[in-house]
C-alpha cells in the first residue's frame, strides 16, 4: 500500500487548497479513507472520513462547514477541499486507509499513512 499526499502550500487566512492522496497497492475503492493534521508542536488529530463510496463522511468540529472530503475511486484518489482557511490550520496533513469500508475518526483504526504535506496559513 502507497499513499502520496500532495496540495500542500502557503496560503493566506481566508483561502483555499485542495490536497490530494494518490493511493496504489491495494483496492482503493473497498476501503475508508481519513485525513489527519499534526500542527506545530502538538499532536497529531482527526479531520476526516469518507466511507469506501463516498456515502458518508464525518469531519472534526473545527472544519465542519469548511473543509470537504471526497475520493474519486477510478482514479484512486482521495481529496480534502479546505476553504476559509485560518492560521489554527497550519499542520502537517497526512491521508489514510483504514482496512475496513466503514469510517472512523480513530487514528489507531487506520492501518497505512501517507507521508504528510504541510500545509501553512498565513495571518
Amino acid at each position: 500500500v502507497q499513499l502520496q499526499a500532495s496540495g500542500g502550500g502557503l496560503v493566506q487566512a481566508g483561502g483555499s487548497l485542495r490536497l490530494s492522496c494518490a493511493a496504489s497497492g491495494y483496492t482503493f475503492s473497498s476501503y475508508a479513507m481519513g485525513w489527519f493534521r499534526q500542527p506545530p508542536g502538538k499532536e497529531r488529530e482527526f479531520v476526516a472520513a469518507i466511507s469506501w463510496s463516498g456515502g458518508s463522511t464525518v469531519f472534526a468540529d473545527s472544519v465542519k462547514g469548511r473543509f470537504s472530503i471526497f475520493r474519486d475511486n477510478a482514479k484512486n484518489t482521495l481529496y480534502l477541499q479546505m476553504n476559509s482557511l485560518k492560521p489554527e490550520d497550519t499542520a502537517v496533513y497526512y491521508c489514510a486507509e483504514r482496512s475496513k469500508a466503514t469510517i472512523s475518526d480513530r487514528d489507531y483504526e487506520y492501518d497505512f499513512w501517507g507521508q504528510g504535506t504541510l500545509v501553512t496559513v498565513s495571518s
